[in-house]
């Protein structure tokens, strides 16, 4: 359907009329007119000047009056999965990997000493730096997915709703290096604020909380079931990639070890407790560059099963059509006022 921004200017249409009635203003003068004989092609090029200029008035008028064809929505089927990404946005994450700096420095100019050097400068960037470079790229790769994002330190933000517009997800990633992070750290409200992006939606696929954060959370029973109801609730699976400090015993710390980590550390305890939701979880413990990009690679490989969604097609500016066809049109009239014969040789 198409609609007008001016639909008033529509009432000047019958304007368009008036070079039926036109009459040639420097006719040829002719001794006597019953001479000359009849011109059937004549005859047909005068029709279709007039019915050009005819044209030309109307798409004028059309175009004026603004005409546009409205948004509106589509079903298409792909493959991937709705995925909210929860970026940490912490002070920490400005911080770099825990394993990212290379081992020993190679002597010379060689390959080796260039790998080094190149490692090295990538070292020197933070955990955030990376995972939003790393996220950009995986939300490239993955056309059919729709992406939501939160951003969280202290308390949650919800930057992105679902879409699957590549500039907008790369707008909200790069968004999230502006500022400085806090210190605090709240993953429960995150989670809980992550999985109400599903709330009364209907379920057309995979659902995917993304958790990209360097450390853990205390969460206090209350959190923990409403987390465990809503993520039951909306069949949501939970991918953690857990970005790993320095002298972090990481979430494969073993109950009764020396250092009691499987009892004090917050991420072995936020890591037990995901294992425990009866929900599908995937943890990815990363202290490098490497590592993280071989889990998002690993989440790119599992998560490709057939998605259902709404695209909106947004709405379509129709003038440029109406001056551009009546353009030929004016061409056309011009065209052929040069070739007149204003007098017989």
């Amino acid at each position: 359907m198409i609609r007008f921004d001016n639909p008033w200017l529509l009432c000047l249409l019958p304007l368009a009329l008036l070079p039926l009635w036109a009459r040639a203003d420097h006719p040829v003068l002719n001794a006597w007119v019953a001479l000359m004989p009849h011109d059937r092609a004549s005859d047909a090029l005068q029709r279709a000047l007039k019915g050009a200029a005819v044209l030309a008035l109307a798409l004028l008028v059309l175009a004026m009056a603004g005409p546009y064809r409205p948004e509106y929505t589509v079903e298409r089927v792909g493959k991937g999965a709705e995925i909210v990404v929860v970026l940490d946005r912490s002070r920490s994450m400005d911080q770099g990997f825990a394993g990212a700096r290379p081992a020993a420095t190679p002597r010379g100019t060689g390959p080796e000493a260039l790998d080094y050097y190149v490692g090295l400068s990538r070292a020197r960037d933070s955990k955030g730096k990376v995972a939003r470079h790393l996220l950009s790229e995986f939300a490239t790769s993955r056309p059919d997915d729709r992406f939501g994002m939160v951003v969280f330190s202290t308390l949650p933000m919800r930057v992105l709703e679902f879409t699957q517009k590549d500039e907008v997800v790369q707008a909200a990633i790069a968004a999230g290096e502006i500022g400085r992070g806090l210190s605090e750290t709240n993953i429960g409200l995150a989670l809980l604020e992550a999985l109400s992006f599903f709330d009364d939606r209907p379920y057309t696929g995979s659902r995917i909380v993304m958790l990209v954060s360097d450390g853990g959370d205390h969460l206090d029973e209350v959190t923990q079931e409403r987390i465990a109801f809503a993520a039951r609730k909306q069949r949501t699976a939970i991918d953690w990639f857990y970005l790993r400090s320095a002298n972090s015993p990481g979430l494969n710390a073993e109950a009764g070890d020396p250092l009691g980590a499987a009892d004090t550390v917050p991420e072995h305890q936020l890591h037990r407790f995901f294992q425990s939701l009866g929900t599908p979880y995937r943890a990815y413990e990363a202290d490098n560059d490497k590592s993280l990009q071989a889990a998002i690679d690993d989440v790119n490989r599992l998560e490709n099963l057939p998605i259902t969604y709404l695209d909106t097609v947004p709405r379509r500016d129709l003038s440029p059509y109406g001056h551009g066809v009546a353009l030929l049109c004016v061409l056309l009239l011009l065209s052929a006022q040069l070739l007149e014969i204003k007098r017989w040789a």
